[in-house]
């Protein structure tokens, strides 16, 4: 699954950084989502993380945002609707 998330409503201005394996997606300095080839992370609420965490073996932990987020396999389990709903939330998180 790809994501062009410049086709994402309710996101404001952002940059990105490319690395060697992902991309981060900067608002203000401060990441609200990685993008690597086959998950993507973001923030997300603690609450929201424990029932995502509970109801999708794809969602875990975030490696980059530890605690703070998820990390979503994007094996399908999670609609792009959603996807986008999370991004949107995490932009949002960001200060």
């Amino acid at each position: 699954m790809v994501f062009d998330v410049s086709k994402i409503s309710g996101i404001g201005p952002y940059e990105v950084k490319s690395e060697k394996e992902r991309d981060l997606y900067l608002k203000n300095g401060r990441t609200f989502l990685v993008l690597r080839r086959n998950t993507i992370e973001l923030r997300c609420d603690t609450k929201l993380t424990e029932l995502l965490k509970t109801k999708y073996e794809s969602v875990m932990e975030s490696r980059y945002f530890g605690r703070g987020g998820i990390e979503v396999v994007l094996a399908g389990q999670l609609s792009p609707r959603e996807l986008e709903d999370l991004i949107r939330l995490s932009y949002n998180l960001t200060q």
